[in-house]
Formats: C-alpha cells, sequence, structure tokens
C-alpha cells in the first residue's frame, strides 16, 4: 500500500482513529478493535470474549434484534467479527458511500448493547455446539488445544479462544454484561477506517456518535503474565477417529518486537514452509515418511507464543523415526549455521508473505491494526527493515536457544 496515506487521531475519550486513505479503488473497511482476546479472561470464565462477540450481533438499544448484518447487506456490503487470544475485531467491507452505517451501528453497539437473556441463552448453545463441531469433533483441532494447554502451565495462552465446555456452560449474563463494561469503551479500543475515504469527511461523522461514548471506569484489568520454567519435555498423546496420525512439537519463542520474533519468521520458513524447505525435502520427497510437513510461527502476538512443527504421517510405526529426522535437520542448523543463498531466499519469501497479505485495503487494515495491539501501528515499517537485516548467524543463535528438550512440547494424534 505504498501510495495511501496513514494518519492518526484520539477523540476526548481516549478512542483512537487511524484512517487510511487509497483511493486506487471504490472500497472501504471500517473495523473496531477491542484490546481484550480470551488472554484476559478472568479464570473459569474460558470463551467469555467470544461468546460476547456473538452476542455483540444480537442488538443495541437503537438497532434492536439480529438487524446488524442485515442493515449491512441491505448497503451492499459485509460483515463478519473475529476474536484470538490477544484481541477482538468487528468489521465491515462496503461502499465508502455507505461507511455513516458502520459508524453508526458501532457506535451503538459499543455504547448500549442489549444483552437480553434469550439472546444469552441461545448464543451459548450455538457456542457450544461451534465447539462441539469446530474442536470435539475434529481430532486435528483437539490436538493442537492439548498441546498448547499442555505447553503453559499458568500463562493465559494455555486456555482455547472458544473456551473450555465446562467453562462455557459456568457464564452467567451478569459475567458478560461485567465483561462488556469493563473493556468495550472507547479507551480500550480503536477505529481503523480505510480505503476511498477523506479523512476530513470521515472524521466528523466519527466524532458525533463516539466521541461522547464514555471511557472505562477504571483502566481495563491486565493479568500479570507468568509462566514458570520448564523442566523437560511435556507430551500429549490423543487416540480418536482419524485417517492420518500426526506428530507436533511446539517450542515456546518470544514475539515481536524481541528482536528473536525476526530470525524465527525466517528459520520457520527454511525449515518448514513450502515445497522447498528443507523437512519437506526430506520427510515427504526423499524418505516418503510423512503426507506433509510444515511449521508455524506467531510473532504478532501480544505475548511469546509456539513455534509449531507439524507432520502427518503416512504409518503409525514412524512417529520416532519422523520425530528423530526433525530434530536431525534442528541440529544440522545448530552446527551449521544456513548459507546465505538459503537465509536470502527465505527472507524474501518472509518478505514477499508480509506484503501480499496486505495487498488489498482490508489486509493491509487488518496488519496496521495487528500491530497498534502490539504498541503502535507505525512498527510495520520497521518490522520489515528488520527482518531484512537478519543473518545466518542469528538464525542459528535462536536455534540454539529455543529449540531444546527443557522447552518442547509434543503431541501425537493416534488413530483408535
Amino acid at each position: 500500500m505504498a501510495f495511501c496515506e496513514v494518519k492518526e487521531k484520539v477523540l476526548k475519550n481516549g478512542l483512537k482513529i487511524i484512517f487510511i486513505e487509497d483511493h486506487s479503488s471504490p472500497v472501504s473497511t471500517f473495523q473496531v478493535w477491542y484490546k481484550v482476546g480470551s488472554m484476559d479472561e478472568p479464570e473459569g470464565k474460558s470463551g467469555i470474549s467470544h461468546l460476547l462477540e456473538h452476542l455483540m450481533f444480537r442488538g443495541s438499544r437503537n438497532y434492536p434484534g439480529n438487524v446488524f448484518s442485515k442493515i449491512i447487506q441491505s448497503q451492499g456490503g459485509i460483515d463478519n467479527a473475529f476474536t484470538t487470544k490477544d484481541y477482538t475485531v468487528y468489521f465491515q467491507k462496503l461502499s465508502p458511500s455507505k461507511i455513516q452505517t458502520s459508524i453508526s451501528l458501532e457506535a451503538d453497539r459499543m455504547a448500549n448493547l442489549l444483552l437480553l437473556p434469550e439472546d444469552f441463552e441461545l448464543e451459548k448453545k450455538i457456542v457450544l455446539e461451534e465447539r462441539r463441531q469446530r474442536y470435539d469433533d475434529d481430532p486435528e483441532s483437539l490436538m493442537f488445544e492439548e498441546v498448547i494447554s499442555v505447553a503453559f502451565k499458568n500463562h493465559s495462552y494455555r486456555k482455547p479462544v472458544i473456551g473450555w465446555i465446562e467453562d462455557i456452560q459456568s457464564i452467567t449474563l451478569d459475567d458478560v454484561k461485567n465483561y462488556y463494561h469493563e473493556y468495550y469503551c472507547p479507551n480500550n479500543a480503536f477505529i481503523i477506517v480505510a480505503g476511498d475515504i477523506k479523512q476530513k469527511e470521515v472524521i466528523g461523522q466519527i466524532k458525533e456518535k463516539f466521541e461522547n461514548i464514555p471511557s472505562c471506569k477504571i483502566n481495563p484489568p491486565r493479568k500479570n503474565l507468568y509462566e514458570p520454567e520448564q523442566y523437560g519435555e511435556r507430551r500429549v498423546i490423543l487416540k480418536k477417529q482419524t485417517h492420518l496420525p500426526m506428530l507436533v512439537m511446539a517450542y515456546k519463542v518470544p514475539a515481536y518486537p524481541q528482536k528473536d520474533s525476526l530470525s524465527l519468521e525466517v528459520l520457520s520458513t527454511i525449515m518448514g514452509e513450502g515445497k522447498s524447505s528443507r523437512l519437506y525435502r526430506k520427510l515427504v520427497i526423499e524418505k516418503a515418511l510423512v503426507v506433509d510437513v510444515s511449521t508455524g510461527n506467531s510473532p504478532l502476538s501480544r505475548d511469546g507464543f509456539l513455534f509449531f512443527i507439524v507432520a502427518s504421517l503416512k504409518d503409525v510405526e514412524k512417529i520416532d523415526e519422523v520425530r528423530k529426522i526433525i530434530e536431525e535437520e534442528i541440529d544440522r542448523i545448530k552446527n551449521e549455521q544456513p548459507s546465505e543463498k538459503e537465509i536470502e531466499k527465505a527472507k524474501n519469501q518472509v518478505e514477499a508473505s508480509f506484503l501480499f497479505n496486505q495487498d488489498s485495503v482490508f489486509g493491509y487494515a487488518l496488519y496496521l491494526g495487528r500491530f497498534e495491539i502490539l504498541g503502535d501501528w507505525k512498527m510495520i515499517d520497521r518490522y520489515r527493515e528488520e527482518i531484512i537485516k537478519v543473518q545466518s548467524e542469528d538464525v542459528q543463535n535462536v536455534t540454539k536457544k529455543y529449540f531444546n528438550f527443557n522447552n518442547l512440547s509434543i503431541g501425537v494424534l493416534l488413530p483408535r
């Protein structure tokens, strides 16, 4: 988005607005980001962030009933929302001339959500069914949930975003109301309005609807995040009806802006992203032991998370052999730095992926929002510059630092 202009303004109640003017095409997006996700949830109430997300579509004082999406659709737009471990986002994509519709709807549900008992009971049932379909009946998703929960003993990241069944069942309407009033206020949110808009025109509309919404009475509560030192490998074995056995290896790693997170991104590309990666060539092409293998890293988290290595095996008897090969490939990098050619290729891939994900107004706005969650959207340019500076030695150092027995959690999914 080289030709767009980004500006920001903070209203009297603490609500920040980020404007992205891009007149290359007649589209726009309006996004409201709340700085609250599953990591902020009280003990015993996992899933409350996601449940509240559902209830945000159930009506507000000036728009009662299940009309929010219908109104957006009547204007030719689309809308949705998603909850993560770090934040919750509500968004619409629509014609720039209809942006006032988003402003009015979002302001009303930030200030005047109805939260009626009948809607609460219905949405809780829907969430429980969603949990059953997406996790309890999905062996691979359940495997990841189990690995994450054993990797973290104390940190809030151990809890699934959708919540544990017993926790969801225990959530009351008063719990949700309290949570809404604690976190859904202007000084714990920001707006991104992007596309073929004019800041001078839009700012007046936003101020009119949002500026009189009161700030939180007290600052939203934040947890003291702490994870005790790990001693030894942690392991979980899951037996479910599945076609292929799966091996998941997860190492705790830091998040951006910690510099190691950048080297880990490059390492992830070298190890397991794409068919030219080391693990794919070794395990899929050369040894023919797995159907697929990949790596995953999440540098743009509010706190350090996990570096995943995931292999779908052909033969359940080969799990130990596959693990041994993966660890040999890790040791190769510990003992011998990747070549400059390999490092340059990986950095090019990381940079390209980073840029391609921003090749639309909507995608660029999402990335800016993720950096704003970390502290400042302006870090987006620094991130790209720092990726380019990663050296072969840096990749070797993070491999030695984080890929060891006392930092590893393993999950094995076996056919039942």
